[in-house]
């Protein structure tokens, strides 16, 4: 043995691993598993906050639970709601090209500015809503009041539009206050009332308003059964949310055909415009 390994006490100066199995330390046999297990995990955990996360425009504080409201909606003007209604449509159908996206672009134009409302957006306010918004318009032409309707059959001054059937009756049983034996509210949904039920119904209808679910308003659209040459407000339940603290704007499979909707070339080449053909779009 040389004097160089005398001084080093008999250990090599680099350590050597052999090929006849000799385990490797245990410090890294445990980190090796330790690796291996948490990349299951890491993956799982990136699935869970990819399917939980919110957009960035929902604040949790403006979220109220008790009243079901998303009170956001409500400081809202025009130009923050078109792109509120924008970036919900972005965010739901991401493969639009640029033509598809513009033919259902809804514009700053298009929507009243109603953040001048003082009260909550709860749903017993829904018919001091709609009075307050229709007045101005009561002043400048003559034409039926809320209370009054077309003599056309299915001909409504107001549409409102709801995220759910349930939803819908609750707004409708709002808006009674508006019903007369010549002026009806009536439901447009589609929860317990077939499409042949509800064409009946509308055909034999003296129509105020109409409060609906989007898809079953545009059905009612196609098989020309409601007819909107008397239409002068389309009213979206824009704030109320539910136990998942969604709204009718939160959703896929409700935020598509609204803005489906709202982008009909019959409705959009009347708004913003001036004189009794104009259609004032509001979200409640």
């Amino acid at each position: 043995m040389s004097d160089s390994e005398d001084n080093h006490g008999g250990v090599p100066l680099v350590e050597q691993f052999s090929d006849s199995g000799t385990p490797p330390p245990q410090s890294l046999t445990k980190r090796k598993r330790e690796d291996e297990d948490a990349k299951p995990e890491s993956k799982r955990a990136a699935k869970k906050r990819k399917q939980t996360k919110k957009p960035k425009d929902v604040d949790d504080e403006a979220l109220d639970l008790q009243l079901g409201v998303n009170h956001a909606i409500a400081h809202m003007d025009s130009r923050l709601l078109a792109d509120h209604l924008a970036q919900r449509t972005k965010r739901f159908q991401p493969d639009l090209s640029s033509v598809e996206a513009e033919d259902i672009h809804i514009t700053e134009r298009a929507i009243k500015d109603t953040s001048t409302f003082k009260k909550s957006r709860a749903t017993e306010n829904l018919a001091d809503y709609v009075e307050l918004y229709a007045a101005p318009r009561r002043k400048k032409k003559k034409g039926p009041r809320l209370s009054e309707a077309s003599e056309e059959k299915g001909s409504p001054h107001t549409l409102v539009v709801a995220g759910a059937g349930l939803r819908a009756a609750d707004l409708t049983r709002a808006l009674r206050r508006f019903q007369t034996k010549d002026c009806m509210v009536t439901k447009l949904f589609a929860k317990h009332i077939k499409m042949k039920e509800a064409v009946e119904m509308v055909q034999k209808s003296r129509m105020g308003i109409g409060v609906g679910t989007p898809q079953r308003i545009i059905d009612l659209l196609d098989d020309g059964t409601l007819k909107v040459d008397g239409l002068e407000r389309i009213v979206v339940d824009a704030s109320h949310i539910d136990q998942k603290k969604r709204g009718v704007l939160d959703m896929k499979e409700t935020q598509g055909p609204v803005v489906q909707l709202l982008a009909r070339a019959e409705f959009k080449e009347r708004y913003g415009v001036e004189g009794g053909e104009a259609i004032e779009l509001l979200f409640f």
